[in-house]
């Protein structure tokens, strides 16, 4: 019961802070966004903070580990003083749908990770990542893919967690 609770105030702090979210939005511990932050359905956070100004898109069916990360700008080392400035580069991610990230993965600005890919626990995501595709380290690189044929026979009978 009391899992439940803080369910419902996690989900409803989520729905609050981002600019928009779909359907069955589920927060289970607690998660960090702002209003640079676009959900769309069936997304499940596991305690995750998305920081910076650069707007997030994360697609259908997500799945967070705990203590993920995604960081949207970073200091202007390029500006006017050493070792930054007061300004900020600031840099979009896109998250495509089915896509699971595991425990403690960090995703930088700038890099998409595609349609039901997979990141392995404690990645740091620093370029794109394809559809389908099974990455980890750090950086993370593509190590394997998923069965496409069995992933899109799931998706076609619409068998989503």
């Amino acid at each position: 019961m009391i899992k439940k609770i803080f369910q419902f105030i996690y989900t409803t702090i989520v729905k609050f802070e981002a600019r928009s979210y779909g359907l069955h939005l589920k927060v289970n511990h607690y998660s960090v966004v702002n209003k640079n932050v676009v959900l769309g359905n069936n997304v499940n956070f596991n305690g995750i903070r998305i920081t910076g100004g650069g707007k997030v898109t994360i697609g259908n069916n997500f799945h967070s580990g705990r203590e993920c990360i995604m960081i949207s700008q970073n200091h202007n080392y390029e500006g006017t003083k050493i070792p930054y400035d007061e300004t900020y580069v600031k840099k979009d991610i896109i998250i495509e749908d089915n896509v699971w990230l595991g425990d403690r993965v960090i995703v930088l600005g700038g890099n998409t990770i595609g349609e039901g890919a997979i990141i392995q626990a404690g990645s740091v995501v620093t370029s794109d990542i394809p559809k389908c595709a099974i990455a980890g380290g750090h950086p993370a690189t593509v190590f394997s893919h998923r069965d496409i044929n069995h992933y899109q026979t799931l998706k076609a009978r619409g068998e989503y967690h």
